[in-house]
């Protein structure tokens, strides 16, 4: 069904908010993938608070006109699906995750931090550690020293209160 102008402006304005958070935007071809296993796709992305849309490649390229997401406009061919997000890591992650176990998703490019990437690149990004990952593996090590301490102090107390002989 064709859209009519104020459908594809409303469209257009939808995807510049998201554009305009967004600290990667990632994009992958579809071709083949049955309505299932794009419906388990797009789970997976609310999940991880990831913006995932099927659009026509025309409105995205008007969309992310004069920002840093522009020099993908050149690669934007083909039956895309774009995902994009203000966490730098999950949108790359959600799409190579899932195109390990689903053939008929190719990464084909995508952009960080104003940095152009493609598929190898995509997937290098997509190999970081979430954010609550690196946050729990920082507490972690934050607390080994204190717990080691209260560790030392436990045992030095206990010493002293054994009967000496």
């Amino acid at each position: 069904m064709a859209l009519n102008y104020q459908e594809k402006e409303a469209i257009v304005a939808e995807v510049a908010s998201q554009v305009a958070t967004a600290q990667t935007l990632v994009f992958a071809e579809y071709r083949g993938i049955t309505v299932g296993d794009l419906t388990q796709l797009r789970k997976k992305a609310r999940e991880a608070g990831v913006y995932l849309r099927v659009l026509k490649n025309t409105l995205v390229i008007h969309a992310v006109k004069n920002t840093s997401f522009e020099q993908l406009s050149s690669q934007m061919k083909g039956p895309l699906i774009y995902s994009l997000g203000s966490d730098a890591v999950a949108p790359a992650k959600v799409l190579n995750d899932f195109a390990k176990t689903n053939d008929k998703i190719i990464i084909k490019a995508g952009v960080y931090n104003g940095s152009l990437l493609n598929e190898s690149a995509v997937k290098e990004l997509a190999s970081i550690p979430s954010r609550e990952e690196l946050l729990a593996k920082l507490v972690g090590v934050m607390q080994a020293p204190v717990t080691g301490f209260a560790r030392c102090l436990a045992a030095i107390a206990e010493t002293k209160q054994q009967p000496q002989e």
